[in-house]
């Protein structure tokens, strides 16, 4: 337990108080979503530290009851105060439990109106329609748990109204929700770290896209596959994927045009080409003089690539590369900048956080380590729910750079916060 001496912080009065050793606190703090080490922990309580990132600055207020500044103030005995649980709200909300309530309300009724005819009319097409473009927009903006479970049930939806006797001129335009529905889910199951399954999807989406003749939904899926090859860890996988979608975003003039090159720059740069990786992205930034968006791209969201993934997408293609640290942090630079505005249409948590850890890259290469930590605390402060696939891997990125820095010792603080972040992916997260 906890040792009775003079305690340095309130902070250290009220872990006395609690009874608890460190390692407990560690571990009550991580259930809670944050990552904290037990060294930073003791640094805190002891006062030889006040630095904190927003999301450890969260949880201890939500631990302690008391804002870190009050928290990491010297502790004088007669004026510790109490801790004071918050008053409860007044006034009548709608609780998450009614939320979901509504919404199988609202699912019941969909599945009824779609199974009352015989076959859809323009009111049930555009319900479906609706119901994809739906979970598209929110899929970047929105933690997956939130999701999926919609997700699922639209493609269910989809792949059944396929299954029955539909009017020939719906079948096109079922197939095409289908490889939409179908290439949200392969994307999922990348968030989750699945990358068979991710392909599985993949590969139903593009059969969808075939029978749809949809040449920037063929264009987009292949997209995904070479993402997913990328994060996967196999860049030549990457590289041909996003080559054999090229013809059909020629085609299509989608933004899959400019997804597909910059996509294969940055498997280029995994690979240690930066020939290739330049020539890719100088394809994907000439491409723009001929996008035209389809009803693709009007779908919104994940289903388009707009010009603040661009810049993520050229910023982790350079950091990858240490001749191109200049251009590297230039274009991390304008992807920070992008991504600050959450109430952008293009805001994306984990575009932010892969933006965030190329900044990292950058400035632990041009050896300003606390220019990286600072980069890379936004990611460090994201609840379980928000650490996806790629976002854990680019963590691990950032861990990786600091190793092979030179500078371990001085690293090590980072490197340990990094390792509490990845201990705790997405795919813990209680859904």
């Amino acid at each position: 337990m906890a040792g009775r001496y003079t305690p340095k912080t309130v902070l250290a009065h009220l872990i006395q108080r609690r009874n608890q050793t460190y390692s407990e606190i560690v571990a009550e703090f991580v259930e809670l979503g944050g990552t904290i080490t037990e060294r930073h922990l003791r640094r805190l309580a002891s006062g030889e530290r006040a630095g904190t990132t927003p999301q450890t600055r969260r949880t201890l207020q939500r631990m302690f009851g008391k804002p870190v500044e009050e928290l990491l103030a010297p502790y004088v005995p007669e004026q510790a105060a109490q801790v004071v649980p918050a008053p409860a709200a007044s006034g009548r909300i709608t609780t998450g439990t009614e939320m979901e309530v509504l919404d199988m309300a609202a699912s019941r009724a969909r599945a009824f109106a779609l199974a009352a005819q015989s076959g859809l009319g323009s009111e049930a097409m555009e319900q479906v329609y609706d119901d994809v473009r739906h979970v598209a927009k929110a899929y970047p903006q929105r933690p997956l748990p939130e999701i999926l479970g919609q997700l699922v049930e639209t493609q269910d939806l989809v792949f059944a109204l396929l299954e029955s006797r539909q009017r020939p001129e719906h079948l096109r335009q079922l197939y095409f929700l289908g490889g939409v529905t179908g290439g949200l889910l392969a994307k999922a199951s990348h968030d989750l770290g699945n990358p068979h399954a991710a392909l599985t999807q993949a590969r139903t989406a593009f059969l969808c896209a075939d029978n749809a003749d949809h040449h920037g939904l063929r264009a987009w899926v292949r997209g995904l596959q070479s993402l997913v090859s990328y994060w996967a860890g196999n860049p030549h996988d990457s590289v041909r994927y996003a080559q054999l979608g090229a013809g059909y975003a020629e085609q299509a003039n989608s933004t899959t045009s400019v997804w597909l090159p910059v996509s294969e720059a940055r498997a280029w740069a995994a690979l240690g080409n930066p020939e290739a990786t330049r020539h890719a992205l100088q394809r994907a930034e000439d491409a723009w003089n001929s996008v035209r968006n389809d009803d693709l791209d009007e779908m919104g969201g994940l289903c388009t690539f707009g010009r603040n993934r661009q810049l993520y997408y050229a910023a982790d293609a350079l950091a990858w590369l240490p001749g191109e640290v200049e251009q590297a942090e230039r274009y991390s630079s304008q992807a920070v900048d992008a991504y600050t505005d959450m109430n952008h249409p293009e805001w994306a948590f984990g575009d932010a956080a892969g933006s965030q850890a190329a900044m990292a890259i950058t400035r632990i290469a041009s050896g300003e380590l606390d220019g990286a930590a600072d980069a890379i605390a936004p990611v460090l402060g994201l609840p379980a729910e928000r650490r996806i696939n790629g976002v854990v891997h680019s963590a691990r990125r950032v861990h990786q750079a600091l190793r092979q820095s030179g500078n371990a010792d001085n690293a090590r603080e980072l490197q340990e916060e990094i390792e509490m972040f990845t201990r705790t992916p997405m795919q813990t997260f209680p859904r």
